[in-house]
């Protein structure tokens, strides 16, 4: 199987927030996935992510998560987890189905 951004954001479906009970790829947090290639046959993964405010208490929980899911990929190498606050989170950045589950119409 060859490593692709497809099969990472999947990954990062496992992880939750804690306090809305939704995967984080739903909720929008994820905005920049990038395969660079590593040793070997491997690739490092490096990842862009928000979070829904600046001082969000679950953003060391979900960064490990990131690294943990993303670690756990066949053919994944480093994993490098960036927290970026430019462009902001919105909820327009939810899937449909986020929304839905959410109550945000």
């Amino acid at each position: 199987m060859t490593l692709t951004e497809e099969h990472v954001r999947e990954a990062l479906k496992q992880v939750v927030d804690p306090e809305l009970f939704i995967n984080i790829v739903d909720l929008g947090l994820i905005y920049v996935v990038r395969l660079v290639p590593g040793e070997g046959e491997q690739a490092d993964v490096k990842i862009e992510m928000t979070m829904t405010s600046p001082m969000c208490p679950a953003a060391p929980q979900l960064v490990a998560g990131v690294k943990r899911v993303v670690a756990d990929l066949e053919g994944v190498g480093q994993v490098d987890v960036q927290v970026v606050m430019d462009p902001p989170w919105t909820p327009d950045r939810m899937t449909d189905e986020a929304r839905d589950e959410l109550g945000i119409f």
